[in-house]
Formats: structure tokens, sequence, C-alpha cells
């Protein structure tokens, strides 16, 4: 049998001004997948937001295994129990993240470079300078 390769879930997120209105994207199969209606936090909140926004986006897509990729080396190091939350609010999201992926977890939370994260070159795409 043909092994199934992973999805592959890129997730970034912002705020402008920091802290300020927070965005976050998650590109799965190319496609970016925004939202910008998560109120206002600090860049920390819109990272973990992003986060657990990619884990919803690929549990939809229903895939058997995934991959959630992002740039934020705190968030991903504390996701994978490598390193404690770094304040309240980290916990709270952590703890979210958890629940949520209770189930059908990604087979890997990774660290990507800046520029090899396709949701965070979209979200720059969307702030021309």
């Amino acid at each position: 049998m043909a092994e199934h390769k992973r999805l592959k879930v890129y997730f970034d997120g912002g705020c402008r001004p920091n802290p300020g209105p927070i965005e976050v994207a998650a590109v799965m199969r190319g496609m970016a997948q925004v939202r910008t209606d998560l109120g206002n936090g600090t860049n920390g909140d819109a990272e973990w937001l992003a986060l657990i926004h990619a884990l919803e986006v690929a549990q939809a897509s229903g895939a058997a295994a995934f991959d959630l990729l992002g740039d934020s080396r705190s968030v991903i190091a504390q996701a994978n129990g490598r390193a404690k939350a770094a304040s309240p609010s980290d916990r709270v999201h952590l703890e979210r993240f958890r629940k949520l992926a209770g189930a059908n977890p990604p087979t890997r939370v990774r660290w990507v470079k800046r520029e090899q994260n396709l949701a965070g070159i979209f979200l720059n795409a969307r702030h021309p300078r």
C-alpha cells in the first residue's frame, strides 16, 4: 500500500500595531484561510491563535495525518511541551490548543524559517510597504 504524505499547514499571526487588531492565516494546499475577527492582542496572542486556526483548518480537511508549520519558536516549543507557557495568556492558549487537538492531534508542530512560512508570506503581501 502506498504511504500517504502528511498534509502541511503553515500558520502565522500578527497585529499592527502591537498590541492591536489580530490577523491570522493558515495556508493549506496553496490556499490561504485568513481570520481578522479575533479581537485585539499582542503578537504572541496572534501566533497562538494562528496555531489554533491552523489546527482547526487541518482537522476540518479530514486529513488522517498533518503537520503544522510556523515561525514562532516560543509558541512551537510550548505546544510541543519543550517550554513552559510564558504568560497567563499563553497558558490559556496552550490549554485551548491541547483540548482542540484531543483525539485528532497534529503529527508534528515544527518551526520553519520566516522566508519558508507560506502563511507569513501571505500576511506580508496583505500589507504593502
